[in-house]
């Protein structure tokens, strides 16, 4: 059996902020947008390839953050070309979110809530 993503999920603690990192900063679609039982922002979802999306979702005030090394998701890896990776790296540096790691196919970088994304050309590797 194989299987295609459908989605990823994200837990953020302000959603506006990520919303100003995942769509407005690396210019992903918002596919959906999601409400509590009172009317209250939730989520929102954003357009990724193939039909897949990400999920955005208001983590729970008092909810812990999770470290890099625990048990869990690691990161969110998104595709790129090896000619966009320099631009967008530098984008994203002059945005508040420098290189933390990188490979000859990835660099990483924290989303506002610590969270790891990748940016990767695998298999191709970048110039």
């Amino acid at each position: 059996m194989t299987f295609a993503v459908h989605h990823l999920a994200v837990v953020v603690r302000d959603l506006p902020r990520a919303e100003r990192f995942y769509v407005s900063l690396l210019g992903l679609p918002i596919k959906q947008r999601w409400q509590d039982d009172a009317g209250a922002p939730r989520s929102f979802w954003c357009e990724l390839a193939q039909g897949a999306f990400l999920a955005v979702e208001k983590a729970s005030d008092n909810m812990p953050a999770k470290a890099d090394k625990t048990v869990g998701w690691h990161c969110l890896a998104l595709s790129i070309t090896p000619d966009q990776r320099r631009p967008l790296a530098e984008k994203l540096h002059a945005a508040g979110h420098p290189t933390v790691r990188e490979t000859a196919y990835t660099f990483y970088v924290r989303d506002p809530d610590n969270n790891l994304v990748g940016f990767s050309s695998f298999p191709q590797k970048s110039a």
